[in-house]
């Protein structure tokens, strides 16, 4: 007999809570986990780091820039940017913690070491020159993404990073220059431009936030202008000569032309991720990958080998924590014979900059793309009352409405707080809701979350405030 039910390959939010939900199903399950800490890129070095580092970094501007307009007379705040390390540490710790504790809690055996898939049934874990073969009836690759290299420029972690590097610099560089404007380059430009760095970010595209809204996008851009950072869009980074006390970017029109060369202290590389499928023995097992080096997947989560099964950023879809959460859960279900489902068009965004950016459902692209007839209603946080009194008046809500039923397709925020705000519009549109319904719930006053009522009503042309 099988020792296991499962055993899943990866404990980021994605295996970890598929190991949980299959055993709260009556499963024996193990994680196999090749690093010293449970939660993967998301807890370790990579969602949880950088919203500690960018929660600080915030804290030190306002005190610097915010706190004498509100009546409150402190000293010139001191940046001792060990202790903010030590900050982000302890925050990681205290996850890393919790997630040991919910596997012994729900009984799921830790098993370390670098796990490779012998074939249906049947994962080797190596460590520490030893391995061992594991029998389960069903195996889960959850083993997620790494960071996407830039052809000729090496990561050493120190002058040139990737977002890794850039959660643990040692000192404020002067001028960071970032290669790539999607959601990691400008939250961790965030962190290090509040804390004092120049940063320019070069993007190959003509526009920042590929995928998000396109208005959204513009506005956000033009707060970001404000705030210090200098874009350069529609351009590309062919070189970095590393030879000098300052790295030499050497800086190309994406669409070819004369090169520049921009000095800069750090250079971040945050050009994407790549599915993590390094020696899982997926090819000798029989795992078919797609052409973009993902595990391919059926409706229901199962890879070419029967048994064998992948979610989160290893197959396709957008590389967020809490979609690699759902499919855990949906996997899991399924495995135990239930009917696990994930909605995909009702996968909530979050940019966590200030103002934080969020988005669920469709852009006006997609829409227009599509040919689907559409309304819309928007309404800026400076016709809000919450966001004036508190002198937050950036940004705005959009939402989007199918034009003959009125049901919602998409909402897009751009303002403080929009991360926690766009939940109410992703439980609206999973239960099909209109923007009727939305305008017609009563919000509570005053609260910025007034702003998605407004909207709402906007689709209507009935905002009372605006």
């Amino acid at each position: 007999m099988p020792t296991y039910d499962l055993v899943v390959i990866g404990t980021g939010p994605g295996g970890y809570v598929c190991a949980i939900r299959a055993a709260q199903l009556g499963m024996k399950v193990a994680v196999v986990e090749k690093n010293a800490t449970l939660g993967g890129t998301c807890l370790n070095i990579g969602c949880m780091p950088s919203k500690a580092l960018l929660h600080a970094s915030e804290m030190f501007e306002e005190a610097e820039h915010s706190f004498a307009k509100m009546g409150v007379s402190v000293s010139a705040p001191k940046l001792d940017l060990p202790s903010m390390m030590n900050f982000k540490q302890q925050g990681i710790d205290g996850n890393v913690k919790g997630v040991e504790f919910l596997m012994k809690k729900n009984k799921i055996d830790v098993i370390r070491g670098v796990g490779r898939i012998l074939g249906a049934g049947k994962v080797e874990v190596s460590a520490d020159g030893k391995t061992e073969t594991i029998e389960t009836r069903n195996i889960v690759i959850a083993t997620g993404s790494d960071v996407a290299k830039l052809k000729g420029i090496d990561i050493d972690e120190k002058r040139i990073v990737s977002s890794t590097g850039a959660l643990s610099l040692e000192k404020v560089p002067e001028k960071l220059l970032i290669v790539g404007a999607g959601v990691i380059g400008l939250e961790l430009g965030s962190v290090w431009r509040r804390l004092g760095a120049e940063v320019m970010v070069v993007e190959f595209l003509d526009r920042i936030l590929p995928g998000m809204d396109g208005e959204i996008a513009k506005q956000f851009q033009r707060l970001l202008e404000k705030q210090g950072f200098v874009f350069k869009l529609s351009s590309k980074v062919t070189a970095v000569d590393t030879s000098g006390k300052m790295l030499g970017v050497k800086i190309e029109p994406a669409a070819g032309g004369a090169a520049e060369t921009i000095e800069a202290d750090v250079v971040l590389v945050c050009i994407g991720r790549v599915p993590y499928t390094e020696g899982l023995g997926l090819k000798e097992a029989g795992v078919a990958l797609d052409n973009r080096g993902r595990v391919q997947i059926d409706p229901h989560f199962a890879t070419s080998v029967k048994g064998i099964y992948a979610i989160g950023d290893v197959v396709a879809g957008p590389m967020l924590a809490h979609k690699a959460e759902d499919e855990g859960v949906a996997v899991a279900e399924i495995i135990a014979g239930q009917a696990g489902h994930v909605n995909y068009d009702v996968i909530p965004g979050v940019v966590y900059t200030t103002p934080e950016v969020s988005s669920v459902g469709k852009t006006e692209e997609e829409l227009k793309q599509a040919g689907i007839p559409y309304t819309v209603g928007k309404f800026p946080f400076t016709a809000n009352g919450r966001s004036k009194v508190n002198q937050t008046t950036d940004g705005f809500v959009k939402i989007l409405a199918d034009a003959k039923t009125d049901r919602v397709l998409g909402v897009h925020i751009v303002g403080r707080e929009a991360g926690e705000m766009i939940h109410e519009a992703a439980v609206l549109m999973e239960f099909g809701g209109s923007a009727e319904d939305l305008a017609r719930t009563c919000h509570a006053h005053p609260t910025r979350s007034e702003a998605i009522k407004e909207a709402a009503l906007a689709v209507g042309k009935r905002a009372i405030h605006m």
